[in-house]
């Protein structure tokens, strides 16, 4: 399997067209190259040691360590997700109308991911490249102290609860989309929440965030069907790996 990784890049829902869209197995064009051109500055490609462990192991404890490989998210999606994308670091806001709801629109950049952290990872896992019918971020991010983490966490639970929709400018000049957000469940410790894109059929990313000790993680799972399942279960896998 091929992976790209993108210094500084981040994600937020992958868009979909506008009327008409067709739920699963809708074969439309996403400007996913368009998106990248956007936020990163250029991409470092290599192979990545596949599922059968042919390569070196991530160290136990690091947060590569601690997100879910390409068949462990597929067998939670059920669909072979073998489109991997990695960012090391978070990106700045995404442009949002309202402006207030940039965490909203962007719960993966620096808008939740301040200042403090110590190792940040974003991995994307798409059925295709170019495509992409289902996709599954998982996102982890680690701070120096606990109370940091818990700010980014409240953070990131305001923002999502103060934001009902937004329009998400798209980058490069390409068309924006409208979003509908609606919490689905809150604790102290996680937060659950649905980006239900407008006026693109069914289409919409099941969102899962928990804060264990110092990260803060995210799950989102993207699809024209009910992705809550597969989010919470890859969540919980990476909480059971947070140290």
């Amino acid at each position: 399997m091929t992976s790209k990784e993108v210094p500084d890049g981040t994600w937020s829902e992958v868009a979909r067209p506008g009327p008409g869209a067709r739920v699963r197995r809708l074969r439309v064009v996403v400007p996913l190259a368009a998106v990248l051109a956007a936020l990163v500055a250029g991409l470092v490609w290599w192979q990545w040691p596949s599922d059968a462990g042919s390569g070196p192991k991530p160290a136990a404890g690091t947060v590569q360590a601690t997100v879910l490989s390409s068949k462990e998210v597929s067998a939670a999606v059920g669909e072979t997700l073998s489109s991997e994308t990695r960012a090391s670091r978070p990106a700045g806001p995404l442009q949002a109308d309202p402006p207030g709801c940039s965490v909203a629109v962007g719960p993966a950049t620096t808008a939740v991911y301040e200042g403090g952290w110590t190792a940040f990872l974003t991995v994307v896992h798409q059925d295709s490249a170019a495509v992409p019918e289902y996709t599954a971020t998982q996102t982890v991010g680690r701070y120096a102290t606990a109370d940091q983490a818990r700010s980014a966490f409240e953070n990131l639970s305001e923002g999502i609860g103060a934001c009902k929709s937004a329009v998400r400018a798209a980058p490069n000049g390409g068309t924006a989309s409208k979003w509908t957000y609606q919490v689905e469940g809150s604790t102290a410790e996680s937060l659950q929440w649905t980006a239900a894109q407008d006026q693109a059929g069914r289409w919409s990313c099941y969102r899962e965030a928990r804060l264990k000790s110092s990260t803060l993680l995210q799950v989102a799972v993207c699809e024209a069907g009910d992705g809550r399942t597969a989010a919470r279960s890859i969540a919980e896998q990476i909480a059971g790996r947070v140290q």
